[in-house]
């Protein structure tokens, strides 16, 4: 054939590296997230905090400290001071002296820059409030980050807004700041319910003197140095910390204008007893039991994220969070089975870990209470779900949970239990959604999953609820106002109704209490 022919074969090419590997990594049969935590490095803690009175930090008259810790480490992170009446009396006698000095009459458009300035340095500092949010209150990275900061910013940005148009936002009345704020706020959402406080308190004309709670003073103590950063009057905002104690020493102090409340329904009670025939102004957000009601028409695969981020979001840790599932029963199945499915997905570890879906338990006396109430629910015959999952050996965990074939009179269906926990009922019509989602002593917020607008509207119409959200849940915005009816608390945070409440109208008393 001439000299173009193939021919025989040549020598073999001797074979790569790679061909030769005998050790070939097998292929992946299930995907993991690999660590991927926020540094501490951005967060500088002080040993030891004082209280926060007329501008600088203040050893406590008591002498008292007390320790606050890593809920997920069981760790120490700072010593805090313990306030006592005269430590309360003197924040509130600064607190006079600042709205009677100058802040009552400084020209709105003045304050208005302030609360600019605050929202500003708060979007700037995001990263570090964020991480410290996570580190001393147990939440995740990502919602501290994606959530709270965001929010809180958003409060301050707008009320600053309102703060110089008042007479627009209630026409035809001549509003007034009150004087002194007493705010009292909880221990799940520490810097957002410090915006929702003290933003509208100081667009308003206000002076404020604000408690955090026990487990959670950091951010509180950390927006004081924003506050110094923002050149806000000395005495405009007093942060004093401590337990239960410090918070009814502010409640009785007879220089204390209004008092704002967050936080459980039995405290909220005895602060109402307290104030009963006293002039002060009162709002009271308290606790709830929300119903999350799914029809047969809502988009299943949707609706169960709702669920999840209704339940699971903050370990439960929401006075608003859809801990009641009402299902419609001929869709009861294939909801349930779509809700454990999902379940098993959820990541539950290191609150500073951006991958993690449930942090840590806010403290040992919570998980305490949580774990009783899950108790009963197993002990009143309900039937429980927990998504097989490892738990940190440190810290305070508890797995996500899911009761069935639950009673509407066990505790758990009744209680608010503050934790990762969903109780499911069925329901036939949508009157019988409305008689179970309406039979609890709280009101403060509902869901509605149906592709009906008219059902949606129906429904909003006959809950007994301050909020009620379609097709989605537990969104917020600061222009939307928020708050409950019956043991759930009343007034309004957020909104133009969120400024009511610190305003006095020719000469009548503010609303709200």
């Amino acid at each position: 054939m001439g000299g173009g022919g193939l021919g025989p074969p040549g020598p073999a090419e001797p074979m790569s590296k790679l061909d030769r590997r005998g050790d070939r990594a097998p292929i992946p049969s299930a995907w993991e997230y690999a660590p991927a935590p926020e540094s501490r490095e951005i967060v500088a803690l002080e040993e030891r905090y004082g209280s926060f009175v007329n501008g600088e930090f203040v050893e406590p008259r008591s002498g008292e400290y007390y320790t606050t810790i890593d809920p997920a480490r069981e760790e120490p992170l700072a010593e805090i001071a313990q306030s006592g009446p005269e430590d309360v009396a003197l924040a509130v006698d600064v607190a006079r002296a600042a709205f009677e000095n100058g802040w009552s009459s400084r020209p709105a458009s003045e304050r208005s820059k302030y609360l600019f300035r605050i929202a500003r340095l708060l979007q700037e500092r995001s990263r570090e409030f964020a991480v410290l949010e996570s580190l001393n209150g147990g939440k995740p990275i990502r919602e501290s980050r994606d959530v709270d900061l965001p929010l809180a910013a958003a409060h301050f940005f707008y009320y600053a807004g309102w703060a110089d148009k008042l007479e627009y936002a209630f026409p035809n009345r001549r509003p007034r700041p009150l004087g002194v704020a007493g705010q009292i706020i909880p221990w799940n959402f520490p810097l957002l319910m410090l915006a929702w406080k003290i933003a509208p308190a100081l667009a308003a004309g206000n002076t404020v003197v604000l408690k955090p709670a026990e487990t959670t003073p950091l951010t509180a103590l950390l927006f004081c140095d924003l506050l110094r950063q923002a050149d806000l009057p000395p005495g405009v905002v007093n942060i004093i910390t401590g337990d239960g104690r410090t918070g009814a020493a502010l409640v009785k102090h007879p220089g204390v204008d209004k008092i704002a409340f967050t936080g459980s329904t039995e405290v909220g009670k005895a602060i109402k007893r307290e104030l009963a025939g006293t002039r002060k102004s009162l709002t009271l957000e308290l606790g709830g039991k929300a119903a999350n009601v799914i029809f047969d028409d809502a988009a299943l695969d949707q609706a169960v994220e709702g669920i999840v981020n209704g339940i699971y979001f903050n370990q439960g840790h929401v006075c608003c969070a859809g801990s009641r599932l009402l299902v419609q029963e001929s869709i009861y199945e294939p909801v349930i089975e779509k809700l454990k499915r999902r379940l098993t997905t959820l990541r539950i570890g290191d609150p500073l870990d951006k991958n993690t879906d449930v942090g840590a338990i806010n403290s040992r006396q919570q998980l305490d209470k949580i774990t009783e109430l899950v108790d009963s629910g197993k002990e009143e015959g309900a039937e429980i779900y927990q998504p097989p999952c490892r738990l940190p050996e440190r810290g305070y965990w508890f797995a996500p949970t899911v009761f069935t074939n639950v009673a509407q009179s066990y505790r758990i269906a009744q209680e608010e239990i503050f934790g990762p926990v969903l109780s499911v009922l069925t329901f036939r019509t949508p009157d019988e959604a409305v008689e179970k989602a309406n039979n609890t002593p709280y009101g403060l917020s509902a869901g509605v999953w149906t592709e009906k607008g008219s059902r949606i509207l129906w429904m909003a119409e006959r809950l007994r609820a301050g909020v009620v959200w379609a097709n989605t849940y537990n969104r917020f915005d600061p222009a939307s106002p928020f708050g409950g009816f019956k043991e759930s608390g009343f007034g309004r945070e957020g909104g133009r109704h969120g400024l009511e409440p610190y305003l006095g109208f020719d000469g009548a008393e503010a609303s709200g209490g």
